[in-house]
C-alpha cells in the first residue's frame, strides 16, 4: 500500500517525520507492505499523488489542492485522505470529496491534553485567576475568595474526545458533569446526559459551561445572545471549539456588564486575532492561541496510531473508526 505524508510548508512542531513513521511501524508490527514518501512542497506532493492510496495530510489545504472534479482523476488509486486534525470545517463543503475516497480525521488524538487544559481552565476560573490577573496589570490588592470544585455543575456541550477527556478530569475533582451530544446515550463520565435540543433547559444549571463540539452549519453560533442570557448571572466559561459556534461580541458584553464572572478560550474568530482585537481586552477574559489540545511530545505519534488502526479496519474490511460523514461534518 502507497502511503503520501504531505506536511505543511512552514511547519516546525508538527510535521510527521521519518523518525516518527518508524517508531510507529515499532508499535504496529502487523503495518507490513507499506511504502511512504514524504514532502512538503508542491513540486513532491505532484510527484507522489499518482501513485497514493492513503494520503495523510493538513486539512487545510484539501480544497486548495482538490477542487471540484479534480478526483479521482488526479489521484485514480486514492482511497484515504487522513488528515492531522479533528475538526474538518475548512473542507467543508465536501462537493470536492468523491464517494470512492474515505475521509478521515484523527480523532482521539486530543483527549488527555484537551482534558488536562480543560480542568486547568475550569480551576482557573473556580480560583477567579482571570480577576487576579486584570487587578495585577493595576497593580491592585484585593482579596477574592473561593471554593473547591466539589458539587459544582459543568455543562460540556459535545461529549468527543475534547469534551470526554474534561469530563473525565471534572469528575475526578467531584463536579456534577452534564453533557450534552447528539442524543441521551449515557456516558461513562457524565451525571447526566441531554440531547442538544435541550441545551435551553440545561443551561440555567450551569456553573461552568464548556464549548468542546465541532463545527458544523447546526453548532454555528450555537451560543447564542439569547442562550448567553439563560446562563446563570456569575456563571463561567471555556471555549475549546472553535469560534464560530458563539456570539463573541455577545460573549464580550456579558463580561462586561457582569452576568459572566470569567471566560478562557482557545478558539476566537479570526485566527490569528488581531492585536486590537476586543476580546484582548475584555475584563474576565483569558485568551491562549488555539493549542488547548495538540500535544507537542506525543501528537504525530497518536495521529500515526490512529492512521495505522484504520488502514487495519481498511484492509479487514471494516468500517473505518475515523470516517467523516459528509452530512454531519464530522
Amino acid at each position: 500500500m502507497r502511503i503520501h505524508i504531505q506536511n505543511p510548508p512552514e511547519d516546525p512542531y508538527f510535521s510527521v517525520t521519518e523518525e516518527q513513521w518508524r517508531a510507529a511501524l515499532a508499535r504496529n508490527p502487523d503495518m507490513t507492505g507499506l511504502e511512504v514518501s514524504f514532502a512538503r512542497d508542491d513540486a513532491g506532493f505532484a510527484r507522489a499523488l499518482p501513485e497514493t492510496e492513503v494520503l495523510l495530510t493538513w486539512v487545510r489545504s484539501l480544497r486548495q489542492r482538490f477542487p471540484v472534479g479534480a478526483l479521482p482523476v488526479a489521484a485514480p488509486k486514492l482511497k484515504v485522505i487522513a488528515c492531522t486534525s479533528a475538526g474538518v470545517e475548512s473542507a467543508m463543503p465536501f462537493d470536492w470529496l468523491p464517494d470512492s475516497v474515505s475521509l478521515l480525521n484523527n480523532r482521539g488524538t486530543h483527549a488527555d491534553k484537551a482534558g488536562e487544559f480543560g480542568i486547568m481552565a475550569i480551576l482557573m476560573l473556580q480560583t477567579r485567576m482571570p480577576a487576579f490577573a486584570d487587578m495585577q496589570r493595576r497593580g491592585e490588592w484585593k482579596p477574592l475568595h473561593s471554593s473547591t470544585l466539589k458539587g459544582e455543575r459543568v455543562v460540556i456541550v459535545g461529549m468527543g474526545s475534547l469534551g470526554g477527556g474534561i469530563a473525565r478530569r471534572a469528575k475526578q475533582f467531584g463536579m456534577h458533569v452534564i453533557g450534552v451530544r447528539n442524543s441521551a446515550e449515557p456516558h461513562p463520565d457524565c451525571d447526566e446526559t441531554h440531547p442538544t435540543s435541550a441545551l435551553d433547559s440545561v443551561l440555567p444549571k450551569a456553573s461552568f459551561l464548556v464549548l468542546a463540539c465541532p463545527l458544523t452549519e447546526q453548532t454555528r453560533n450555537l451560543l447564542s445572545r439569547e442562550r448567553i442570557a439563560r446562563l446563570p448571572k456569575g456563571a463561567r466559561l471555556v471555549n475549546v471549539a472553535r469560534g464560530a459556534v458563539w456570539d463573541q461580541d455577545a460573549i464580550c458584553d456579558a463580561l462586561e456588564s457582569g452576568h459572566l464572572e470569567g471566560c478562557v478560550t482557545d478558539v476566537a474568530v479570526p485566527e490569528p486575532l488581531p492585536a486590537d482585537h476586543r476580546l484582548w481586552r475584555t475584563p474576565g477574559m483569558v485568551v491562549t492561541p488555539h493549542v488547548s489540545a495538540d500535544d507537542l511530545a506525543r501528537y504525530n505519534d497518536h495521529t500515526l496510531d490512529i492512521l495505522f488502526a484504520n488502514i487495519r479496519a481498511l484492509r479487514e474490511g471494516r468500517p473505518l473508526p475515523n470516517r467523516i460523514d459528509p452530512a454531519r461534518g464530522y
